[in-house]
């Protein structure tokens, strides 16, 4: 049912199809094991600046804290409750959460080394996004491919929390469309149609490329969900029912398939960034340094060719139709849409579960690097063929940003 055309563009469902799975994701997915894209830096302990984050379920060192934000209740210290099926529940699925939202800190000795020559490249301040102090002590590198996007049990009312608070505080839509946390897994659905027939071309886009990183997200957690769990060994694989609840025409009453869309809408609006910021690496003073030579000039080269790919790709976004009205207008949509992006960035702090915060901060920086290149393409243009580039620049953090959020759609 996901066919055909996509609305505000000139692009159609098969053609990113053909395109993507054939010639640009092997590519990609070769660039995205190399060291310099593998290693990011995070910091997974900042706290969350909207709410006071109730969800730290007793375990003093809980990896993860996926459960229910309403506070534990007084009883659970006292000796009656802890036997209760209720305290004996919430242990199991902190625990069970634990295990597996941990997120994995082991980096090679070779790595370390490297990774104390990337600091020299991140020195430069991110306007979309509310980008970590990277020499924080608190950021650390993480290996991405050792902690993959996948289900890690979080879920339930902090879940939603997050999300709620995505669309209700930061999208561009009508003050009286209501989105209510849903208790369980029914979900209250919202009939954009006629709000999306009256609004600009730039907040239905930017609905839309929220909707779309939502609709990733959760194709990513079903489909490396835990199917098997046992003493021996742990199964993740495609859970056909999960994707169904959150995609399926009829379950979500004619919303699945749209967010679908949306998330084709997200990869033609991070491609075309992609086409767009090719002249800043295309300069010869322009390295990704990890220390080993020849596959720097390889994973370069690499690099290069994804980006001409993406440039030759035919039916690109049409960015220009964004801005484009009167100029006093325009800047204050695009500061709109700038000060929006930051605090969804924000919000990310506010996870409950460090894998999850892990993926959620590097998909928001992604984004808003996206945006930074598209709203800088003047910058972009006047970048000297040689020498540094002054006006635009993107630091080590927002490449490899970039690239990973990419490689996820």
């Amino acid at each position: 049912q996901v066919t055909g055309h996509l609305d505000d563009c000139t692009c159609d469902v098969e053609t990113i199809d053909a395109f993507n799975n054939y010639k640009l994701f092997p590519r990609l997915n070769e660039l995205l094991e190399s060291d310099y894209f593998r290693y990011y830096k995070v910091n997974l302990k900042k706290p969350c600046p909207f709410w006071n984050d109730n969800s730290h379920c007793g375990i003093r060192d809980c990896a993860v804290k996926p459960c229910p934000s309403d506070e534990v209740p007084d009883g659970i210290r006292s000796g009656s409750y802890k036997y209760s099926e209720e305290a004996n529940n919430l242990a199991e699925e902190c625990e069970e959460a634990k295990r597996l939202g941990a997120v994995d800190g082991s980096l090679s000795k070779e790595t370390q080394q490297a990774v104390l020559q990337w600091t020299r490249h991140d020195d430069s301040s991110d306007s979309f996004c509310e980008a970590d102090d990277i020499y924080s002590p608190d950021a650390e590198y993480v290996d991405l491919l050792l902690n993959p996007e996948r289900y890690t049990g979080y879920k339930g009312p902090d879940a939603w929390k997050i999300w709620n608070s995505i669309y209700e505080e930061n999208c561009f839509k009508p003050q009286n469309v209501k989105r209510p946390l849903a208790s369980g897994r029914g979900e209250s659905f919202i009939y954009l149609t006629k709000w999306f027939s009256n609004v600009c071309v730039e907040k239905r886009a930017f609905y839309r490329l929220i909707s779309g990183l939502h609709a990733s997200i959760n194709i990513h957690l079903s489909a490396r969900y835990l199917l098997q769990d046992t003493w021996s060994e742990k199964k993740w694989g495609p859970n056909v029912t999960e994707f169904q609840q959150r995609f399926d025409e009829v379950i979500t009453r004619g919303e699945g398939p749209r967010r679908l869309k949306n998330l084709y809408f997200l990869y033609l609006i991070e491609l075309r960034a992609l086409s767009k910021v090719l002249p800043f690496f295309e300069r010869p003073g322009f390295q990704l340094y990890t220390g080993n030579k020849s596959q720097d000039a390889e994973m370069k080269n690499l690099l290069l060719e994804i980006l001409h790919l993406a440039k030759s790709f035919p039916l690109h976004f049409d960015e220009n139709s964004f801005f484009a009205g009167n100029k006093k207008e325009a800047a204050k949509l695009k500061e709109e849409f700038r000060l929006h992006f930051k605090n969804i960035s924000k919000i990310m702090d506010c996870v409950g579960c460090f894998k999850c915060r892990l993926w959620g901060k590097l998909q928001t920086q992604g984004l808003g690097t996206v945006l930074k290149i598209l709203f800088s393409e003047n910058l972009i243009e006047k970048i000297p063929e040689s020498g540094p580039s002054y006006g635009f620049q993107l630091t080590r953090q927002e490449i490899v940003a970039l690239f990973n959020a990419f490689g996820r759609l």
